[in-house]
């Protein structure tokens, strides 16, 4: 039980830590590339009040950057303290990309986060803007490797498990790089905290607005904001889009969860509106669908078949019986590597050794697993429906807002009656915490969705813990949760202090 609770707790202390770095990371990519923009148009127009823009937006951007950079090495030590099996098993491919992430992006990033903020008066308006610009690039590269890394995890291409080292390796890099998976994630991540970042800086201008202050400072942020936003919400749906079909290239039962697809239908498959979910029934209650869309998003075809929950549970059970031969023909190799005949049904079978561990939980002889043992492995690749029907739906709903939001914005900024909107004003900082709740969703949708693996489909989560006792679990949880908090105050208090001084007050030293 002890062993167990560990690992629960293992799993709770790294989601949590997770996403909660994920709060920062957004804004972070949002705001560099903001920034940028403002200093660009500071530098074209040599007027006063873009410098002022681009230095009081950029002081909010360093201390969610500097919050980012808490956060997220304690992510990183997690792999060798609580994840330690994971990062024996698939090091040699994850580890590569986390150390690429720190040489050419983080690095990088840290290095002109420190000329932007000290070298005004040290360099040329033309030097100063490039600096910015590569804090921006350096901020999306950094998204770009850890995405690759994520990607991985959940469409493992480019790699093979070795029987004589018992550990995955990296065969492909170049497929690693290109996965189809990584890319659409991290141009949708990416989009998403263009418009965290767009939200906020509308948020704190609107607000400014209402007060009847620095409203020169806040219309011209608005307009930026409104403009980009609007591009940036277009762009998380299109690209939204794109992640939804490599995910139903490669994840299917994820698909099948999210939609609550628990029978294969005839293409194209419904889309559910509305509905819910019961897993013990397999049904969906009160079911309002949309013939044929979910066929046409998720297939791009009018024959493309969205399989069932049901049919992924029976090709999962034939999956598993390979995997307890893949297992087997391991076992063999173990004693004797010079074993050709059980190399041969090993390389035969590979690809569904992962399946194969699954039957670990439940038996430590994996080759002689009863069929109701087989049946509850495969029962055991179905994530929670109900969580995941509804966390996507509150994504979407709210993407499909942050249009509508945006668009209305940018008519206003447009037409300059932005402060002639009051009620819209007060959406705008009512709406401040909408991005992180879609950003949430969305990242618990792809990571819960892909229980029980840690590595989709090579390494079940319940098998990539660390052997810690539970009282040391629980004695580092309520440190980091202690820690965080205490993080959660100083960023607050700080991001206040700033808002409330403004932008000439808060800047007037360095004028």
């Amino acid at each position: 039980m002890d062993a167990l609770s560990a690992l629960e707790l293992s799993r709770l202390q790294f989601g949590m830590t997770a996403m909660y770095h994920f709060l920062f990371v957004p804004l972070t990519l949002g705001l560099s590339i903001i920034v940028a923009i403002m200093e660009s148009v500071y530098v074209m127009t040599n007027q006063i009040i873009w410098k002022q823009m681009t230095k009081f937006w950029g002081i909010l951007f360093g201390i969610n950057f500097a919050m980012g950079v808490c956060t997220g090495v304690p992510l990183e030590f997690q792999f060798g303290t609580n994840w330690s099996y994971y990062a024996h098993y698939v090091g040699d491919v994850f580890g590569s990309l986390l150390a690429i992430e720190g040489l050419m992006a983080f690095f990088l990033e840290a290095t002109f986060i420190g000329l932007f903020f000290f070298g005004w008066d040290r360099m040329s308006k033309v030097a100063h803007l490039i600096v910015t610009w590569m804090v921006a690039i350096g901020s999306n590269l950094s998204a770009l490797w850890i995405l690759i890394a994520n990607g991985w995890m959940q469409n493992p291409v480019g790699s093979a498990f070795n029987p004589d080292t018992l550990r995955m390796e990296l065969t492909s890099f170049y497929d690693v790089f290109l996965n189809p998976v990584s890319q659409s994630k991290f141009v949708h991540t990416v989009s998403a905290g263009y418009v965290t970042g767009s939200i906020f800086v509308l948020s704190i201008s609107a607000l400014y607005l209402l007060k009847d202050k620095h409203k020169e400072f806040a219309k011209r942020s608005m307009v930026v904001a409104a403009s980009f936003g609007l591009a940036s919400a277009l762009s998380v749906v299109v690209l939204g889009d794109e992640s939804g079909y490599t995910t139903t290239e490669h994840q299917k039962m994820k698909i099948a969860a999210v939609e609550a697809v628990w029978e294969t239908e005839p293409a194209p498959a419904g889309l559910v509106l509305f509905g819910l979910p019961d897993q013990k029934t397999e049904t969906t209650a009160y079911e309002i669908k949309v013939p044929w869309l979910l066929g046409l998003i998720a297939t791009r075809s009018l024959d493309g078949v969205v399989p069932g929950i049901k049919e992924l549970k029976a090709e999962s059970e034939e999956t598993i019986r390979k995997g307890m031969v893949a297992y087997g023909a391991l076992q063999e190799l173990k004693k004797d590597r010079n074993n050709q005949k059980a190399r041969e049904i090993f390389e035969a079978n590979q690809k569904a050794l992962g399946h194969g561990l699954l039957l670990k939980k439940y038996t430590p002889n994996v080759v002689d697993a009863t069929e109701d043992q087989i049946k509850k492995a495969a029962q055991d690749t179905v994530p929670n429906v109900p969580l995941l029907f509804w966390a996507f739906r509150v994504m979407v709903g709210l993407g499909f807002f942050f249009i509508a939001f945006f668009g209305y914005a940018f008519y206003l900024a447009s037409r300059r009656r932005l402060e002639k909107k009051p009620w819209f004003l007060k959406l705008c900082v009512v709406s401040l915490p909408l991005p992180w709740v879609s950003i949430e969703s969305g990242w618990f949708v792809a990571e819960y969705g892909r229980q029980p693996w840690t590595v989709d489909g090579v390494l079940p989560t319940f098998l990539s813990g660390s052997t810690l006792p539970y009282s040391s679990v629980l004695t580092t949880l309520i440190a980091f949760v202690l820690f965080y908090s205490v993080l959660a105050v100083v960023d607050v208090l700080l991001m206040i202090k700033y808002v409330k001084l403004g932008p000439v007050a808060a800047l007037s030293k360095g004028e």
